[in-house]
């Protein structure tokens, strides 16, 4: 007869989640290698040893169905992954670790808490029993309108503790640094990349947290690390000059889509605030190039609509984007914006710009050419035909006008003086090779639930943001 699996405890695997943490001290007398080598041994443990001694009370419940604790794997293999990708920079590693354990453990145990405050109060109200309010500590216990599985407490919480967490081990560590990094990046990038972090948390997919979570922080705090002050001196005249124009421009443009049905109410004032960023940043060359994008996506989603329609493909909304639109296509450009104005590389962080919304607005067109006039549709995993509209088909119809709108929106780049005009191949076949990655994502991790449209999209541009800056 088969032993009933040990009993869950949240709260445990949580606190062990936390207390996890703390072996990120140990960075400031390890090296690289070193740091990397413990992590190994640490992934091993949770493999081979964990569930001898006990750790089975860790396991959730799909844990046992599946029958291996995939976040108890994915916690230590983040941490390694952290120590071989900032070998020389192991404050970024560890500041990325405390945010990782302190921010997402917290944010559990809170947004529980005032989950259970929020039905407690309830059941207390229907019957009309007093209770004294120092009783039940008072937390924000709504939930997010875009993902309601997640707490205004819990991401509040979140933050929080994430970046007393992070800039705290980031100053730890900092004197094992050659060079030692300035005392402002400690203090400062942590508390940035617990915000972004717990943003990215509360994105509504099935990807799990000790991935999404190490990897947007680790990334956050790479590019603050890149920041430099002559570079912030020297671009600050412009800047100010830029910004009035960038603000307004932007707002005009975001009422007239809104007024034009292109995009929702929350989409034209999200994409009012990334434009204005892409265009201080990367200047009106960027923020033209960026128009001729969304006008190519808008333009493109409204071809062939009756069969999109009838076929259940249509783009939500009528075609109107949303937040998560603009987020999804320009979120990396307007990275690589802020890059311009505060690194030493701002051509090379223009050329990312170009590749990403080059990507962004050929796939949007590949897919809506595809849905539209595509004869046949294929999976690019298996290459077995499916229906339009298949998370990760493509037809021939709307690969060959993706390719064709990579080549036209990288040219348009090179005429407004963002990249020379021998990068045009090269911005080209990054914003392929982004969109052929999608495609493989989407047919693999879509359909799951793990990944979903928007995160999709995003992986598009900064994969042709990488390879852009690989190559160049």
């Amino acid at each position: 007869m088969k032993a009933a699996p040990a009993p869950h405890s949240e709260t445990a695997r949580q606190w062990v989640h936390i207390a996890s943490g703390l072996f990120a001290l140990l960075l400031r007398g390890l090296n690289g290698w070193q740091a990397a080598a413990l992590a190994a041994a640490a992934l091993l443990f949770n493999v081979a040893l964990l569930p001898r001694v006990g750790g089975r009370r860790l396991y959730r419940p799909v844990d046992h169905h599946r029958g291996f604790p995939l976040g108890i794997l994915l916690y230590p293999l983040s941490v390694l992954l952290l120590m071989l990708a900032f070998p020389h920079r192991l404050d970024i590693a560890a500041a990325s670790w405390g945010i990782l354990a302190f921010g997402d453990g917290f944010a559990t145990l809170l947004g529980r808490r005032a989950s259970q405050q929020t039905g407690e109060n309830a059941a207390i109200g229907e019957q009309h029993v007093f209770v004294a309010t120092s009783a039940i500590p008072a937390v924000p216990s709504g939930r997010l309108p875009w993902n309601p599985d997640k707490s205004i407490a819990g991401t509040i919480a979140f933050v929080v503790f994430g970046s007393i967490a992070g800039a705290v081990l980031a100053w730890w560590v900092r004197p094992a640094v050659v060079p030692v990094p300035p005392l402002m990046f400690a203090l400062v990038a942590p508390v940035a990349a617990a915000i972004v972090a717990a943003l990215a948390e509360t994105i509504p997919i099935r990807l799990d947290d000790n991935i999404t979570v190490p990897a947007t922080a680790g990334l956050v705090l790479w590019l603050a690390s890149l920041t430099t002050t002559a570079s912030l001196t020297a671009s600050s005249a412009a800047l100010g000059a830029a910004l009035p124009w960038a603000i307004g421009v932007n707002v005009l443009t975001g009422w007239l889509g809104y007024r034009a049905r292109t995009v929702s109410r929350s989409g034209a004032i999200t994409g009012a605030l990334v434009g204005a960023v892409i265009y201080a940043g990367g200047g009106l060359g960027a923020w033209i190039l960026l128009l001729v994008t969304f006008v190519a996506a808008s333009v493109t989603s409204r071809l062939g609509l009756a069969r999109k329609e009838r076929l259940g493909i249509a783009e939500e909304r009528g075609g109107r984007r949303g937040p998560g639109n603009a987020i999804a296509n320009c979120g990396v450009a307007a990275i690589a914006a802020i890059a311009a104005v505060t690194t030493p590389y701002p051509r090379l962080a223009l050329a990312a710009l170009v590749a990403a919304l080059t990507a962004a607005g050929s796939d949007t067109v590949a897919s809506e050419i595809g849905k539209a006039w595509g004869r046949a549709a294929f999976l690019v995993t298996t290459l077995r035909r499916v229906p339009p509209g298949t998370p990760g088909a493509m037809s021939l119809e709307g690969t060959a006008a993706g390719v064709a709108a990579a080549v036209a929106l990288a040219a348009a780049g090179a005429a407004l003086g963002l990249v020379p005009v021998a990068a045009i191949a090269m911005v080209a076949a990054a914003a392929t090779a982004g969109a052929l990655v999608e495609s493989v994502l989407g047919a693999t991790l879509e359909g799951p639930g793990m990944l979903n449209n928007d995160m999709l999209n995003f992986i598009n541009t900064a994969v042709a943001a990488a390879v852009v800056i690989v190559f160049a």
